[in-house]
């Protein structure tokens, strides 16, 4: 169960650093707009408040991969904040947010519960 725990948190983490990656670097370029559904203009608008987001996901990345060597409650904490980020965001910008950023950091935690 710690290997499926460790290899679900690293996974999360990977997702992460993805986010960060795409609302930084891509926002404004054909492939985060069209990841994202955004216009030209819009993207152009938003894309400081989307490197604002990638950077806090890339934090929340970081955290989790500190997690995987500091242990169980610095999982729990950066896990449970991933599951938190994804639920506000589903309610707030889109739905499969759930989906794609809380359910695996819900599997996670569930996994890590387990393997304690």
């Amino acid at each position: 169960m710690k290997v499926a725990a460790t290899i679900a948190i690293a996974f999360v983490a990977f997702e992460h650093f993805g986010f960060l990656v795409l609302e930084m670097f891509f926002w404004t370029k054909p492939f985060g707009r069209r990841t994202f559904g955004l216009t030209p203009e819009l993207a152009r608008a938003s894309a400081a408040l989307a490197a604002n987001q990638g950077l806090y996901n890339g934090f929340l990345g970081a955290g989790l991969v500190w997690s995987l060597f500091a242990g169980f409650p610095v999982a729990v904490f950066f896990l449970s904040c991933v599951i938190i980020a994804g639920i506000f965001g589903a309610i707030t910008a889109k739905r499969t947010i759930v989906w794609v950023q809380a359910a695996p950091a819900a599997v996670a935690l569930l996994l890590t519960i387990l393997s304690k």
